[in-house]
């Protein structure tokens, strides 16, 4: 299957919330997340070598809960029972669980996207930047899968955004929703791709990622 090529001036590459606090909160995460931070390095290489746009969400939220939702829910985003400290954000801007990983590491000239919900677009410049860079593509990875890249994946689409979702540089705490997302929701909206297809689309080489 020839893939189409994608622009580097009309494409921006969003990594999401691949954050020390996400990442290398426990050892089962930092395995989950292992092949995932290697995908969207490699995803980052090619994006820069091509000239595209990069661009990074990151939660930044207040610790006195400022920039909290506090909607009525039944259960956490692992679906558990809720408890007293459910309202309390995972990641508190300013702490060193809301750096960006090393391996994936923010250049000048990158844009820091902070956000305060789910979505990268809600209440944040994102949209602004990528109109005034004119870029309409949008190559997505990071976690998880089925909350905040699920909802700017959503949102993107809702603002007109050509989307390319990287399936193996995307994760979820639960297999089950990651692999639901990427076979029965995502391709109504997006191309869903692995890292090499869009390496390819890229005019990057797996030769080049593999080395």
């Amino acid at each position: 299957m020839t893939l189409p090529r994608l622009e580097p001036a009309r494409t921006c590459l969003l990594l999401f919330d691949l954050l020390e606090g996400h990442v290398n909160r426990d050892p089962a995460a930092r395995e989950r997340y292992r092949p995932v931070i290697a995908n969207a390095a490699a995803l980052l290489a090619a994006a820069r070598s091509a000239g595209a746009m990069v661009a990074y969400a990151r939660a930044d939220h207040r610790a006195d809960l400022g920039t909290t939702a506090r909607t009525l829910r039944d259960a956490d985003n692992r679906l558990r029972p809720l408890s007293g400290d459910d309202q309390k954000p995972a990641i508190i801007g300013g702490t060193p669980e809301a750096r960006i990983v090393s391996e994936l590491a923010p250049r000048d000239g990158d844009y820091l996207v902070p956000k305060h919900r789910w979505s990268a677009f809600h209440g944040t410049y994102l949209d602004l930047a990528l109109r005034a860079r004119g870029a309409d593509v949008l190559v997505l990875c990071g976690g998880s899968t089925d909350v905040g890249v699920a909802a700017t994946a959503f949102a993107a689409r809702d603002l007109d955004y050509n989307l390319v979702i990287a399936s193996d540089a995307c994760t979820s705490p639960e297999e089950d929703n990651h692999a639901q997302f990427m076979r029965r929701i995502f391709p109504r909206m997006a191309r869903v791709r692995t890292t090499a297809q869009v390496l390819g689309m890229l005019g990057a080489s797996v030769e080049k990622r593999t080395s």
